[in-house]
């Protein structure tokens, strides 16, 4: 896709994906504000977010993680297989020093945690279409000192060395999901959710079904409470 813009052109096109309507509307609403920006579409799941982003083609892309009914993971690799350099954007309310990075291998250009100010939104934009890339001072420092320290106790834990994939598995397993719901949700085999629960909980060092049940909700509720006034706003 060719990202040259003629002088022409004054604003940038924008995408939003998230399947709560508040967050879109407000997201609409502070981008249409902007002399340079404006919303030319936005989707509720990554199910019809890739085909309209292909009808679309904007300049650049936010995308939630938790999707309802797909994975913002997955979402994320699609558009990156359609388009190598469009610019995503990634807004969510998941820890950025787990999620971040994996987002930024996966093809992401920028990372923000919906608890950061509104106007971040818009310094993050511009950022990823002049062409760079966006995560927070605080997201910065953490990537450099687990890049140069890799025996650090959170580089090694559990929850990093799951792949991206045991992790979306680890995360649906705690919002009390079962083999089925979730082989459906990421569109793989039973078999094949049932192999991710199985390296989850060699890694986790955990003996059975139950213990690994019980580790995923207090990880998800953990989540949840860490991020409780957000989520009562966006509601």
């Amino acid at each position: 896709m060719n990202r040259k813009f003629s002088a022409q052109k004054t604003k940038h096109r924008i995408f939003l994906v998230d399947d709560h309507p508040i967050v879109r509307l407000g997201l609409t609403q502070l981008i249409n504000r902007e002399p340079d920006l404006v919303v030319c579409g936005e989707s509720a799941s990554g199910a019809t977010a890739k085909a309209a982003i292909e009808t679309a083609r904007p300049d650049a892309v936010i995308v939630d993680l938790t999707l309802k009914q797909s994975s913002g993971f997955s979402l994320i690799k699609d558009l990156i297989s359609f388009d190598a350099q469009l610019p995503i954007l990634v807004l969510s309310i998941h820890e950025e020093l787990l999620y971040a990075d994996r987002c930024l291998r996966a093809g992401a250009k920028g990372y923000l945690m919906k608890e950061e100010a509104m106007e971040n939104v818009l310094v993050a934009l511009r950022r990823l279409i002049a062409g760079q890339v966006y995560v927070s001072e605080r997201m910065q420092s953490k990537l450099f000192r687990s890049s140069r320290r890799r025996g650090d106790n959170l580089v090694g834990s559990p929850l990093e060395r799951l792949t991206d994939r045991e992790l979306e598995v680890f995360r649906l397993i705690g919002q009390g999901l079962g083999t089925k719901q979730i082989a459906n949700l990421l569109h793989l085999s039973s078999s094949t959710v049932e192999s991710h629960r199985a390296r989850i909980k060699q890694k986790f060092d955990l003996k059975n079904a139950i213990e690994l049940l019980r580790h995923a909700v207090k990880w998800v509720e953990t989540e949840r409470v860490d991020h409780q006034p957000d989520d009562e706003t966006e509601s």
